[in-house]
């Protein structure tokens, strides 16, 4: 078969009429531009002679769009339902498509086809990721007559629905019968170009209950890097699958028939580090988190004893919560095994039916801590097999284990707070001390582990359980929702205080306190506030001071009430400790995480600099392994050769990271290969990092260096990309939407389809950062 060549959208939908078997190409007239123009009367003759009583869509054809150079998605006009008998509208709708050429070109030309009947489905297809640049083939679609939906960006509000699927998938893996054609189809294009990239746009119509497949376009696929091979995408996978089915199977040290894995639950690395973090990122939160520090902190609360099993999984380089190890983990210890592992099973069942909880567990999943509504909240456990007599036993257990850390004189939140301070001392020993880079490393992250991000996770797991508790008020009818937004307002946090300092404090003072935050906790890559501060902050322009905000009361009646229901479920607390723990437990957690994450931070700037003397860039020591400074504190070895092998193995490692794409939650087997993505989740275009103020898109004279909030993908925003813009949020689009398609190809960092309440969040902000590496967004100002 002679090899296939792109041509102009008309050209190519030509090209393939008679030769495909799997779809329909609806009929087409090419009408170029010059005979147009020349012979108008002619051209529309010709037009009703081929397409008399049927309704038109005239579409752009011009040599500017669907090349191999760019794709122009949606930068040229089209015009739905013109009637094919109304010369006028026909020659009206004709001009203004060749108007938006701007340049003519003499191979331009106009595409006319009738517009399809009875649609019932419509979506667009890729036969690579764009972001991962490897061969995912990757189908949104939405049920309805509107062809336009998906490509247009209006999908993220109901109803689209999105596949993404490995080039090879095992038998047992099968697609969505609704795209199963569609998938069929891809596979036919692919033998008949060759394998090189593309996208498409298809519709079905149902006559007659008779389902038919459309082509509506083909394109090539413009990627940033050459695609990944299947072979290689395959291996990867197959790796995954097989250390994933491990996980599936029963473990004799722990409870629970099986697992889920999550990039939110517990420890949420998909917040913290993101999907794909760098080699160093990656085993630096393993060694200050998730490898033992976890464990440790919440058997010493009164939990299981998980000591010595990671929390953290990593799929070549994607980092997983293994969920029956944290649900095992969040079991009191005096719990009997027979009772708890039933428990477990309830909980990763619960996960199972509702994969969109996974961000949500300790609120909705698992019952972590003694509440005030703790009672009706374990019914539903009735129906699924436990007794009132066993729903009692959990009840007790988990009173005993919330006195515990509630407890004014014998918590041991207050042990951990008191820790803060030895941290900050031994920092200040290691920085002035006359020891060399790698042991001042080293003994900093050694005493952020011990007496950071250990009673972290303590002082975490009490304001945990402060906000269950303020929530338990709510839902008993004591605090009513305002009382509960009062309280928390009224709490002085560190970033009230660095609102305030920001709106009082001179660059230099404000520098000094907060320089060593950065968006990235764990990221060398991210800069300091004090590495970068006019990337950060205006310092033209001192913010107003934060609005004072009214100090928190209890009513007399609420105290009563309050006493009453302590008294009644057995929480050994008065109301005035009740309420002081409250907010201890919630200011404490915060000021924890500012005080440890210095000591990261000062770690990370003190191996950049290192690295850079042994002739390293900030880039190569970001794809290190963190157990290099352990190796050169204990052993007689040389450094740069030392971190040369590990940066080799990082980069190669993280390279295979980029190429791979899985889901939130991984349920299954099949999981692996091919899955739905959940709607509420972003989309995230390139793997670029920007950080730039925030204005809405009618703010044109801030548009340029700014990260511009619209409200969907449209294509009416095209005109955005004649500024200089940094990135690009819409609170709605899918993945293969025009704006997707758009930022894609012109490498603009963007988050397509936020969701309603992020996009809220993230366009009320002054100043934001996003790693679209990292699905992670982060608000700065």
């Amino acid at each position: 078969m002679a090899s296939f060549t792109f041509a102009t959208k008309a050209g190519t939908l030509q090209a393939l009429q008679g030769r495909l078997t799997l779809a329909a190409i609806p009929p087409l007239l090419r009408l170029g531009v010059a005979d147009w123009q020349q012979q108008r009367a002619a051209s529309l003759m010709q037009v009703q002679q081929q397409f008399a009583g049927q309704q038109l869509i005239i579409r752009s054809s011009c040599t500017l769009e669907d090349c191999h150079q760019q794709s122009q998605a949606g930068a040229f006009l089209s015009r739905l339902d013109i009637a094919a008998d109304d010369c006028a509208a026909v020659a009206t709708a004709i001009d203004a498509v060749i108007a938006s050429y701007g340049r003519i070109a003499a191979e331009d030309e106009v595409l006319i086809q009738p517009m399809l009947q009875r649609v019932a489905r419509s979506g667009v297809a890729f036969s690579h990721d764009p972001n991962t640049c490897a061969p995912y083939r990757v189908i949104s679609w939405r049920d309805g007559s509107d062809t336009t939906a998906v490509t247009g960006g209006s999908s993220g509000s109901s109803g689209s629905e999105t596949w993404q699927g490995a080039a090879w998938l095992p038998a047992e893996v099968t697609p969505p019968a609704p795209i199963a054609p569609v998938l069929a189809l891809m596979e036919e294009l692919q033998a008949l170009t060759g394998d090189q990239p593309f996208d498409l746009e298809f519709a079905v119509t149902e006559a007659d209950s008779q389902p038919q497949l459309w082509l509506l376009q083909l394109r090539p696929l413009i990627l940033r890097e050459p695609p990944q091979s299947s072979e290689r995408q395959q291996q990867l996978l197959s790796l995954i699958a097989s250390k994933v089915a491990k996980g599936f199977k029963p473990h004799p040290l722990l409870i629970g028939q099986r697992t889920i894995y999550g990039v939110m639950p517990d420890w949420n690395p998909a917040e913290i580090i993101g999907i794909r973090p760098k080699p160093l990122a990656l085993s630096l939160y393993r060694e200050l988190v998730t490898d033992a520090i976890w464990a440790y902190q919440r058997h010493n609360y009164g939990y299981r004893n998980l000591r010595s099993f990671p929390l953290m999984q990593h799929f070549c380089g994607l980092p997983y919560i293994d969920v029956r190890l944290s649900f095992n983990s969040f079991i009191p210890a005096d719990l009997p095994d027979s009772l708890a592992g039933r428990l477990v099973d309830y909980y990763i069942d619960k996960l199972l039916a509702q994969p969109a909880l996974h961000d949500k567990v300790e609120f909705e999943i698992v019952f972590s801590c003694y509440t005030l509504d703790l009672p009706e909240r374990l019914q539903p456990l009735l129906a699924h097999g436990f007794s009132a007599d066993e729903l009692t036993q959990i009840a007790d257990s988990l009173r005993r284990l919330t006195n515990g850390i509630i407890d004014g004189q014998s918590g041991l939140w207050r042990q951990d707070a008191a820790k803060l301070d030895t941290l900050r001392e031994r920092r200040e020993a290691v920085l002035n001390a006359d020891l060399d880079a790698p042991a001042k490393i080293y003994w900093l992250l050694e005493d952020a582990k011990r007496y950071g991000t250990l009673p972290f996770a303590g002082l975490a797991r009490a304001g945990f359980v402060a906000v269950q508790l303020l929530r338990s008020l709510v839902d008993v009818g004591v605090l009513s929702s305002a009382d509960y937004d009062q309280f928390l307002a009224s709490i002085s946090t560190v970033s009230k205080q660095m609102s305030r300092d920001r709106s009082s404090s001179d660059r230099s003072l404000f520098l000094a306190r907060y320089g060593h935050l950065r968006p990235g906790t764990y990221d060398l890559l991210s800069p300091r506030y004090d590495e970068a501060p006019d990337q950060y902050f205006d310092w033209q322009q001192q913010p107003p001071a934060p609005e004072a905000v009214a100090p928190f009361a209890l009513t007399l009646a609420q105290m009563k009430r309050i006493s009453a229901l302590l008294q009644e479920h057995g929480l050994n607390h008065d109301v005035v400790g009740l309420f002081e723990f409250l907010q201890a437990g919630i200011e404490l957690r915060e000021y924890a995480k500012f005080c440890f994450t210095r000591n990261v931070s000062d770690a990370l700037s003190l191996l950049s600099a290192y690295g850079q003397q042994l002739g390293f860039s900030a880039e190569e020591i970001a794809c290190c392994d963190i157990q290099c400074i352990q190796q050169l504190e204990v052993c007689a070895v040389d450094a740069h050769s030392l971190l040369r092998h590990s940066i080799e193995r990082g980069q190669q490692s993280y390279s295979d990271t980029r190429h791979l794409a899985l889901p939130p939650v991984i349920r299954n087997l099949a999981d692996v290969w091919a899955f739905s993505w959940p709607e509420t989740v972003p989309n995230f275009i390139t793997q670029k990092q920007v950080m730039a103020s925030v204005v809405s898109h009618e703010e044109r004279a801030a548009l340029a260096g700014a990260i511009v909030c619209i409200p969907n993908a449209d294509p009416g925003y095209d005109w955005l990309f004649g500024y200089p813009i940094a990135g690009l949020i819409t609170a709605w689009g899918g993945v293969n939407s025009h704006m997707a398609i758009r930022a894609g190809e012109l490498g603009l960092p963007a988050v397509i389809g936020a969701g309603e309440s992020h996009f809220r969040r993230w366009s009320s902000a002054r100043r934001l950062a996003i790693d679209c590496a990292l699905r992670r967004v982060e608000v700065i100002e």
